[in-house]
């Protein structure tokens, strides 16, 4: 090839990368969507835990949506509160309050009161005993006890206690849900920190059945439902089912009558040391 080819080459490709140059620096102009620059800096502000506590994706997108008006500062579950009031000084906006959120456990039934009707031998989590009939408990709606909660907690929030329940910190937890998906047994449950009425056990087996097989399950006698106010507490399915949209009728009352203490009144962290200290014999297959 001679020369001048080559040159001609050369200038025709320099010619193209010029031209797609100038229309890509045109297509840029023209559809460029302009971003606020505070949510840069909002985000440099958040913990970046990316929990999704918040109901965001992560922490860009409450970043953005703190700066649009959308969310107030406080919905960040993560951030302490004197964080909460600089990222809102900051923005020149309202803190907000936020509805602290914590997660529940909704079961009682520790190794101090419930059967252990087989021992499970093989990989230490809740999943995979689930997976091999259960898990050896007697109650196949129980805990078994084997921390997949707690390790799946990024914020120290879930400590095991000596009788093999999970008992969550309110103070530390963010609501983030990891130990809603964590549990197999579909135990946790995020709720509002003011709903005190909770119902411990999920258990669908009614009487002398399922008091044999854990002492502080749920029996269906029915009278935590009498005692509250109507329509708080209804029977459903063998258990006492609570309508939190009904939450400002809750009254300690409706746990006074309960013969096991599967339906309790919260106040702040649940407590389990209270339950009877001595197991039901082992079941006999």
């Amino acid at each position: 090839m001679s020369a001048s080819a080559i040159l001609v080459s050369v200038a025709i490709l320099g010619a193209l990368g010029l031209t797609f140059a100038g229309l890509i620096a045109l297509t840029h102009r023209k559809f460029k969507v302009w971003e606020d620059p505070r949510i840069d800096a909002v985000a440099d502000m958040l913990p970046n835990a990316n929990c999704g506590a918040c109901g965001e994706a992560g922490c860009r997108a409450f970043a953005e949506g703190v700066v649009e008006g959308r969310i107030k500062p406080a919905g960040c579950t993560v951030m302490g509160a004197d964080e909460v009031v600089q990222l809102a000084e900051f923005l020149g906006v309202e803190a907000g309050e936020a509805n602290k959120r914590v997660a529940r456990l909704l079961c009682a039934g520790g190794s101090n009161v419930a059967v252990q009707q087989a021992d499970y031998h093989g990989l230490e989590t809740c999943k995979a005993a689930a997976a091999v009939a259960g898990g050896g408990k007697g109650c196949r709606w129980g805990c078994l006890g084997l921390s997949d909660c707690e390790v799946s907690c990024d914020f120290d929030a879930i400590h095991m206690n000596r009788y093999g329940l999970p008992v969550v910190d309110p103070e530390k937890c963010t609501a983030c849900g990891d130990c809603v998906e964590a549990c197999p047994k579909d135990l946790f449950v995020l709720m509002p920190i003011e709903q005190k009425l909770i119902v411990q056990c999920k258990s669908h087996l009614e009487g002398d059945e399922i008091e044999e097989l854990c002492r502080v399950a749920c029996t269906a006698c029915g009278r935590c439902a009498a005692d509250a106010a109507p329509g708080l507490i209804e029977m459903r399915d063998g258990l006492a089912v609570v309508d939190y949209e009904r939450n400002e009728l809750a009254d300690p009352v409706a746990i006074a009558r309960c013969p096991t203490g599967a339906i309790v009144w919260v106040e702040g962290a649940q407590r389990f040391d209270a339950a009877p200290t001595q197991a039901p014999e082992k079941a006999v297959a």
